[in-house]
């Protein structure tokens, strides 16, 4: 059985057992009551009908479709986990209730360092600077945990509040890039943000239980006994 240093048994997944914290946020994987709630957190609103902050427009399906892609799309970034390739979804949880989603995808990260990212909350907890939050615990864990040299992001042109939090957290406007969405055209204003730009301070992070994962992330060796592909 595998085992931690502690002589406790170690999870077989040991991304369940991390933990990345601020002053008001947790950020865990969810469970699937967790994806529940997130659905209907989503379905209740992220942003107003007519407004476009997503390259896929994905929170205007109609239910039931909606609350089933959502599973889907979830279950489905865990089944594809490589170490070459990662999508890791973090549940934003404020007092223990699920409020939003916090992204980072990688490929080939060992090489080359970079994270990318994408993020939303319930319009309901808009405002009250808990996307700042999130997005600074996912750079704590992208910088200080796994050694990213950049994290990289993106907003549609307009999305002013995105724009501020990428701002005040230490990026950069890298360049852009134009998307047809739903017939219409949308440039994308691409943000980067390095160990060096980013504004440490303004938010305190901790992380728990990283260790473990290290190598799933492509930081670090797995053997054979770790990693297998069928």
């Amino acid at each position: 059985m595998l085992r931690y240093a502690s002589g406790m048994p170690a999870h077989p997944w040991p991304l369940f057992d991390l933990r990345v914290r601020t002053p008001n946020l947790e950020l865990r994987l969810p469970t699937d009551d967790d994806l529940l709630e997130l659905a209907r957190v989503a379905r209740a609103g992220i942003v107003d009908a007519d407004r476009t902050v997503f390259l896929v427009p994905w929170h205007r399906l109609p239910s039931p479709a909606f609350e089933r892609q959502f599973l889907l799309h979830c279950w489905g970034g865990r089944s594809r986990w490589s170490p070459k390739a990662w999508s890791l979804g973090l549940a934003v949880l404020k007092d223990g209730r699920p409020i939003g989603v916090q992204q980072l995808l990688a490929s080939d990260f060992a090489v080359k360092r970079v994270i990318n990212s994408g993020s939303w909350l319930g319009r309901e907890f808009q405002g009250r600077g808990l996307g700042t939050e999130a997005r600074a615990a996912m750079l704590g864990l992208a910088f200080d945990g796994l050694g990213a040299d950049a994290a990289e992001s993106g907003y549609i042109e307009g999305n002013a509040a995105s724009a501020r939090v990428s701002e005040k957290l230490g990026y950069r406007i890298s360049g852009d890039e134009v998307f047809a969405i739903e017939g219409k055209r949308e440039l994308e204003i691409k943000v980067r943000c390095t160990p060096q730009t980013w504004n440490r301070g303004l938010v305190p992070v901790t992380i728990e239980a990283l260790e473990p994962c290290l190598a799933l992330f492509g930081v670090g060796e797995l053997g054979p006994e770790d990693w297998a592909t069928f």
